[in-house]
C-alpha cells in the first residue's frame, strides 16, 4: 500500500505541477499532498492497534475526496489504496471492495474515469496479490512453527532414551559386577579356601606325618587347578569371542542402513567364523562400509546384500546392490583404499559392475587361527 500510495503521489504532484494555473503550483495542492503523505505513512506505525490504524485510513480518503471535489479530480486516485485499507479492516470481500470503488468512479469526470479505472484495477490487483501473499506466509509461519515443537519434541525424546540408554548400561554393568562377584565367591573363593586349609595342615604335620602332610599338598594342588580352571571358564563365559564381536557390529551396520536410508539390507554369514583374526574383522568392516557409501551414493540401490563366508582357504566378504552398475568401472580413491587394505593382510578386492554393483573381498585364512 505504501508502495501505490507513493506511485500515485508522484504521478499526482508531476501532473499537477504541470498544469497552468495563473502560472504558478497552488499551494492548496501541495497542502493536501503533504497532509496525506503524513497520514498515510502514519498508519503503519499504529497498524497493532486497528482503531487508529483505520480511522487514519478513514481521514486519508475523506481529504482525497475532499481534494477531488474543491481542488481537482485527480486527487480522487489517492482514495483506492485507501479504500482497500478500510475494506482489509472492516472484513469485507474483495469483490465488495471493488464494487466500492467503481461506485466512487462516479465522482471522477468522465475523462478522468478511465485514468481512475487503471489505478483501480493496479490497486486492486496488487491488493489480492498482497492478501494471497500473506495467506502463504501465515501457512508457511504454521508449518515452521509446527516443525519447529516437532523437533523440540523430537530433540527431548532423544535426551530422554540417551538418559534411559545410560542408565540401562549402567544398571547392566552394576549387575553383571554383582554376578561375577557373587560367582567367584561361590565357586572360586570357596575352592581356595579349601586349598589354603590343606596347606595350612599340611604345614604343621609335616614334621610328624610327612606322608599325610603330602596327601594334604596334593589335595590343595588339586583344589587350586580346578579353582584356576574355574578362573578360566568364568573369564572365557564372560568376554563375548572375537567372532561375535565381528558379525555383531557388521549386523548392527546393517540394521542401521535400513532404518536410516530405507532400503532393504540384509547380512548372511556362513563358515567357521573363529577363523578370522580380529585385523581382517577390521578390514572387512572398513571395506563394507566403503562399498555400501558407494551404492547410497551412485547406484541408487533398492536392495544391500552383505555376506561373509569362511572357505578353506580364504575369508570372502561381498556387498552387492540391485543398482544401476557399471559397463567401465573406475577406481576412486574409495575402491584404491580398499585395495590397500586387503593387500596389507595378503588379500585383493573384485569389483563387477555388470549387475548392479558388488565388491568381493579375499582375504586368506591363516593357520593356526
Amino acid at each position: 500500500m505504501l508502495g501505490s500510495k507513493s506511485a500515485l503521489l508522484l504521478f499526482i504532484g508531476y501532473v499537477l505541477y504541470g498544469l497552468p494555473h495563473e502560472g504558478t503550483f497552488r499551494p492548496a495542492y501541495m497542502l493536501v499532498l503533504l497532509m496525506y503523505t503524513c497520514l498515510s505513512f502514519g498508519i503503519p506505525t499504529l497498524r497493532r492497534i486497528k482503531k487508529a490504524s483505520l480511522a487514519l485510513s478513514a481521514l486519508s480518503a475523506a481529504l482525497a475526496l475532499y481534494g477531488a471535489l474543491e481542488l481537482h479530480p485527480l486527487f480522487l486516485l489517492l482514495a483506492v489504496p485507501n479504500l482497500y485499507e478500510l475494506s482489509s479492516g472492516l472484513g469485507a470481500t474483495n469483490w465488495l471492495t471493488a464494487a466500492v470503488l467503481a461506485a466512487a468512479a462516479w465522482i471522477a469526470p468522465p475523462s478522468d474515469r478511465p485514468l481512475y479505472a487503471l489505478a483501480a484495477a493496479l490497486c486492486f490487483m496488487l491488493y489480492v496479490s498482497t492478501c494471497r501473499l500473506h495467506t502463504r506466509l501465515a501457512l508457511r509461519e504454521e508449518e515452521r512453527d509446527k516443525l519447529q515443537e516437532d523437533a523440540r519434541r523430537l530433540t527431548r525424546a532423544l535426551a530422554d532414551n540417551e538418559e534411559y540408554a545410560r542408565q540401562s548400561e549402567y544398571t547392566i554393568k552394576l549387575e553383571e559386577r554383582g554376578r561375577l562377584s557373587q560367582q567367584i565367591h561361590d565357586e572360586i573363593g570357596h575352592s581356595m579356601a579349601g586349598a589354603l586349609i590343606q596347606m595350612e595342615a599340611a604345614r604343621r604335620l609335616l614334621d610328624t606325618n610327612r606322608a599325610k602332610a603330602e596327601e594334604l599338598l596334593g589335595n590343595a594342588i588339586v583344589i587350586s587347578k580346578e579353582g584356576l580352571e574355574r578362573i578360566r571358564l568364568t573369564l572365557k563365559q564372560t568376554k563375548p569371542p572375537a567372532e561375535q564381536l565381528g558379525i555383531g557390529r557388521l549386523q548392527l551396520f546393517v540394521d542401521e542402513l535400513s532404518a536410516k536410508h530405507g532400503i532393504r539390507a540384509t547380512l548372511n554369514y556362513d563358515g567357521n567364523l573363529d577363523a578370522i583374526t580380529q585385523l581382517q574383522w577390521r578390514i572387512i568392516q572398513a571395506n563394507v562400509t566403503e562399498a555400501v557409501t558407494n551404492s547410497l551414493k551412485y547406484s541408487d540401490a533398492g536392495t544391500i546384500s552383505v555376506e561373509v563366508v569362511v572357505m578353506n582357504k580364504f575369508v570372502k566378504a561381498v556387498v552387492r546392490d540391485d543398482g544401476r552398475g557399471a559397463d567401465k568401472v573406475v577406481k576412486g580413491l574409495g575402491i584404491v583404499g580398499m585395495e590397500e587394505r586387503a593387500a596389507s593382510e595378503g588379500g585383493t578386492i573384485i569389483v563387477d559392475g555388470s549387475r548392479g554393483f558388488s565388491v568381493t573381498t579375499l582375504l586368506p585364512v591363516r593357520s593356526g587361527t
